[in-house]
């Protein structure tokens, strides 16, 4: 496993500032609510969107979670440094296996829109077709209901929180 002070050296992470916590905290505790609040108000017309909002609900709450309860703030590369941060910090393996998911789920999506951009000449391109938009549809509220919901649940527990 990663340390924490290898990644504030490679300058991946560092300590937050006494006069910028209350902003950085402020900032990830609307943002992780408005991109719930997004996935939630999406999942039937635009469920790819309602997936990557999804995921970015889980990760802010995670950096909420990094900033509050230890002052760390994520620099660079931050989907696999947060991933690697939590790791170190939380020995919850539910919650890192939740927040590992949602990550694989966002870069299977990013994956796909790569393939898409290369075969951009092809109609059905994501959910052109209704078994395609329905297939995405079922995705999106599994993905909200076992992956987003529980991880938001477990990381609310650690800030301490109820769950809006």
């Amino acid at each position: 496993m990663v340390k924490i002070e290898t990644l504030i050296n490679e300058g991946k992470v560092s300590k937050i500032k006494e006069l910028e916590l209350e902003r950085y905290l402020n900032f990830f505790e609307n943002s992780y609510k408005d991109n719930l609040e997004h996935c939630k108000q999406n999942i039937e017309n635009f469920p790819r969107w309602s997936i990557i909002s999804g995921y970015y609900a889980m990760h802010d709450i995670t950096k909420l979670l990094l900033a509050k309860k230890f002052r760390l703030k994520i620099e660079t590369e931050v989907h696999a440094t947060t991933i690697k941060v939590l790791r170190e910090l939380i020995k919850n393996k539910e919650i890192l296996n939740l927040i590992e998911r949602g990550y694989r789920e966002f870069i299977n999506l990013a994956n796909d829109l790569s393939e898409a951009k290369k075969e951009r000449i092809k109609a059905q391109y994501y959910t052109g077709t209704i078994f395609m938009k329905e297939e995405f549809r079922k995705r999106s509220k599994e993905f909200l209901i076992t992956v987003v919901e529980p991880s938001l649940e477990k990381i609310n527990k650690l800030l301490g929180e109820k769950n809006d």
